[in-house]
């Protein structure tokens, strides 16, 4: 087996230069079961990242996994343009939990596809080719979605695309130090006050993840959504990091009551396995009668993965339980704030949870530690100095208080700062 060591060299030998990975001393991890991971060493992690919100079910779920292996023996791959089974169970699934009345689902295999797809909706749908999208947001790697995104380090092309318009980035809802959100609502409605006719959607993440676990007030969307009606201006939510009972419900619009025009989703749908997919309001829908496909969009082991993903869901009540742990997670932060001054904001809704520090440098000493002690977190922010907590949604009140018990000895740890 290889080494840690012998990874990274072989990824310097053969990956391109844009390949990163957390840590000074990088784990080798060979094994995930529940809530934890295993290092070549034999090593357990308890996992408090899932991923980036992608095994909301836990690490090699036995009931997703034995539908997935009794699928993938049986028909691996066709294409969407055969008849399959698992693509409309799945979609027709989909349709009961999506908000509102949005029922027709188009399948592919990322959330940077379905962003992608859902932006060529709305403008097939309106007939106009501009966009609205927020500072602090995270949409994608492919060219046109870094075009929508608004985190200087993740939008890298050299040359976006100029019919892009960026509104504010909007606070928190339990930040003080930040832009309050009706600045970021007026400079929406200063935006469409000049490109109104020219937009064709806003796309959003309600809570935005990278950006730093960015919460706006529960009437922000309601607001938007107002505004954006005015002006014929499609509405698009980003659940690809927020969806399948992360925060509490089965996705993050519903704490703002607002139906979207267009969703979009991934990660946790295939709790591991390659999925997206983006949703619509039937009339939107409609729009998109042109001939389309994606090769291995709806394919029957993802669409398998994603039946069994929202069954599990259901059976466990992971919507309650990600909302009772969260506030009880929550709450531990907060205490951990009130003792520590590093600390600058603790936020989220939850299993989606932030804590914001006063560098990025801190928060890399405090992931190194954690990790040393036996504990995967995760980072973002827009200066990379928030620690996130995204663990799958399995965890129990136990394993709360044993990280935060580490956390505490970590951030009382003077020599490692």
């Amino acid at each position: 087996m290889l080494t840690s060591e012998a990874i990274i060299q072989k990824k310097k030998d053969f990956f391109f230069p844009n390949a990163m990975h957390f840590y000074k001393n990088p784990p080798h991890i060979v094994r995930g079961e529940g809530k934890n991971l295993y290092d070549d060493q034999g090593k357990c992690y308890l996992d408090f990242f899932a991923g980036v919100s992608v095994v909301n079910c836990g690490h090699c779920n036995p009931f997703i996994n034995e539908r997935v292996a009794n699928q993938l023996s049986t028909l691996q791959h066709t294409s969407i343009i055969y008849l399959t089974e698992p693509m409309v169970l799945l979609a027709e699934k989909l349709a009961a939990v999506l908000p509102g009345d949005m029922q027709q689902t188009f399948f592919c295999c990322s959330g940077t596809e379905a962003n992608e797809g859902a932006l060529l909706l709305a403008r097939l749908y309106t007939g106009r080719k501009g966009f609205l999208a927020f500072e602090g947001g995270l949409h994608g790697r492919s060219a046109f979605t870094m075009s929508v995104t608004g985190i200087p380090m993740w939008r890298i092309d050299p040359f976006p695309d100029k019919d892009v318009h960026f509104a504010k980035g909007f606070l928190s809802h339990n930040g003080q130090r930040h832009r309050t959100a009706d600045e970021s609502l007026d400079s929406v409605k200063a935006i469409l006050k000049e490109h109104g006719q020219e937009i064709a959607a806003c796309i959003i993440e309600p809570i935005q993840g990278n950006g730093g676990i960015n919460i706006p007030p529960l009437d922000f969307l309601g607001k938007l959504k107002a505004v954006l009606d005015d002006y014929g201006v499609l509405l698009i939510a980003d659940e690809v990091q927020t969806g399948f009972a992360r925060t509490g419900k089965m996705f993050a619009i519903e704490h703002f009551d607002v139906v979207p025009d267009i969703m979009t989703m991934a990660k946790a749908l295939g709790n591991g396995l390659p999925i997206g997919a983006f949703s619509a309001r039937p009339h939107i829908a409609k729009a998109f009668d042109k001939p389309s496909a994606s090769t291995l969009g709806g394919n029957p082991v993802s669409a398998t993965a994603g039946i069994a993903v929202l069954e599990y869901i259901d059976t466990h009540d992971l919507c309650q339980k990600s909302e009772r742990l969260g506030s009880y997670f929550l709450n531990q932060l907060i205490s951990l704030k009130e003792k520590y001054a590093m600390i600058q904001d603790v936020r989220g809704l939850g299993l989606m949870l932030g804590m914001e520090m006063e560098n990025a440098e801190q928060v890399d000493v405090v992931l190194e530690e954690m990790k040393d002690r036996g504990f995967i977190i995760g980072k973002n922010g827009i200066k990379r100095n928030v620690i996130a907590f995204q663990p799958p949604l399995i965890i129990s009140e136990e394993d709360i208080d044993a990280l935060c018990e580490n956390l505490d000895q970590a951030l009382n740890n003077k020599a490692i700062f």
